[in-house]
């Protein structure tokens, strides 16, 4: 998470305070009942957050090494797709030689 996305995390969390303050004043509570209540849910909110990062920590699905499977194989799928497109657009006598190139480095390489 970078640092950028922890103030937009903080962001929302106190834009979300002061709406859910106007809408409990909104369905007729007093402005202390509304700031507790509002205060209420973003702890609850909070808690809940916590306790699935928590969970995802403890589940083993946090630990860098998923994180970095994952990433790995998303770059894996892009640059995949991106290959792919690169040798569609090519003419077939560019694939043919291609072909024959990759052939030639593999036959060396053994």
């Amino acid at each position: 998470m970078t640092r950028a996305q922890v103030f937009q995390i903080g962001l929302i969390v106190f834009v979300l305070g002061g709406l859910g303050y106007e809408v409990f004043q909104l369905f007729g509570f007093e402005s202390i009942s509304a700031g507790i209540a509002a205060q209420s849910i973003l702890i609850l909110i909070i808690f809940v957050w916590t306790a699935s990062y928590l969970f995802r920590v403890f589940s083993g699905n946090m630990t860098f090494m998923e994180q970095r499977k994952r990433y790995r194989e998303a770059y894996e799928k892009l640059t995949d797709e991106k290959i792919r497109e690169k040798f569609e657009a090519m003419t077939d006598e560019e694939k043919i030689e291609l072909l024959k190139t990759v052939e030639e480095e593999s036959i060396d390489q053994t």
